[in-house]
């Protein structure tokens, strides 16, 4: 697929080599994905208009955040990012990650790499500005404790938005407002604020030719790692192996199976803002567990 005149330009300008040939890539439902070959090399271009734009600068300074971590997870580099302007769309540039098969061993290295990723720690709960799960707005403002975080920046924000999309039931108010009010039973004070990815799904990592897993399309945030697990497992899970691998190199603490299903409650929300009434069985029957 050949790019736009506009926005080819400018890519190939920080790039600093002509761009050979594009390819389209599949996976994506935001933006429009391709693969730029130059002389230099493969990258990956993630372009549009209008509200993805503004998606762009937060997800590079999301994969900014993880590769500082250093571990051993495969976190592609950001060689540029724009929201749009008059004359170009905005876009995301990265390196490109090869693609391969898991060795028998994979699932095992990811859950330990994991780990080593939530080692990197913060002195508080948030991020530094703004991103967004899926197309829509996460906020991050920070906060002290965890229960105060998640509390005002995940379940009371998507509550929020599900009323003006016309999407939250007058019903569930008062138990989300009850399970609010006992987050600071249920959720640890102050848990290590580890780097989070955010939204990892099976749809948001890669195999490498290697054997490693690469993690993409982040909505990072420093929080408790344990929601980041209770992501993993909220739409079929990954292999035993992945959480046995990750309990051995990090153990978690007594209750997880219950602080999963509060987690996981905040995608479900942004899950029913996203895509309408499908999951409002799902989010009902939590809240009536808390209630």
């Amino acid at each position: 697929m050949a790019l736009p005149a506009n926005i080819a330009e400018v890519v190939a300008a920080h790039l600093g080599s002509p761009i050979r040939r594009t390819s389209f890539v599949g996976g994506g439902c935001i933006a429009n994905a391709t693969r730029l070959d130059t002389d230099d090399g493969s990258f990956f271009l993630k372009y549009g208009r209008g509200a993805v734009a503004m998606t762009f600068p937060a997800e590079a300074a999301g994969l900014r955040a993880l590769r500082e971590a250093e571990s051993p997870l495969v976190i592609p580099a950001v060689l540029a990012a724009e929201d749009e302007a008059d004359d170009c769309p905005g876009f995301l540039l990265t390196e490109w990650i090869e693609t391969g098969s898991k060795d028998a061993g994979f699932w095992e290295a990811f859950g330990q790499s994991l780990a080593a990723l939530h080692h990197h720690t913060a002195d508080g709960y948030g991020f530094d500005q703004p991103n967004f799960i899926g197309r829509l707005p996460q906020h991050n403002m920070w906060a002290e404790t965890w229960p105060a975080f998640f509390r005002l920046n995940r379940l009371e924000a998507q509550m929020a938005l599900a009323g003006e999309l016309k999407r939250w039931p007058s019903t569930w108010t008062r138990a989300l407002v009850s399970l609010c009010d006992h987050l600071g039973d249920l959720l640890p004070e102050h848990p290590p604020a580890s780097i989070l990815h955010g939204d990892l799904w099976s749809g948001n990592f890669l195999v490498t030719p290697s054997g490693r897993a690469a993690l993409i399309d982040p909505a990072a945030y420093y929080g408790h790692r344990e929601a980041d697990l209770a992501m993993t497992e909220l739409f079929g899970g990954f292999p035993d192996r992945f959480y046995e691998a990750y309990r051995e190199a990090w153990p978690l603490e007594p209750g997880y199976d219950t602080r999963r299903e509060i987690y996981n409650l905040y995608h479900l929300i942004n899950h029913l803002n996203h895509f309408g009434s499908s999951y409002a069985e799902a989010v009902e029957s939590i809240l009536k567990r808390f209630a």
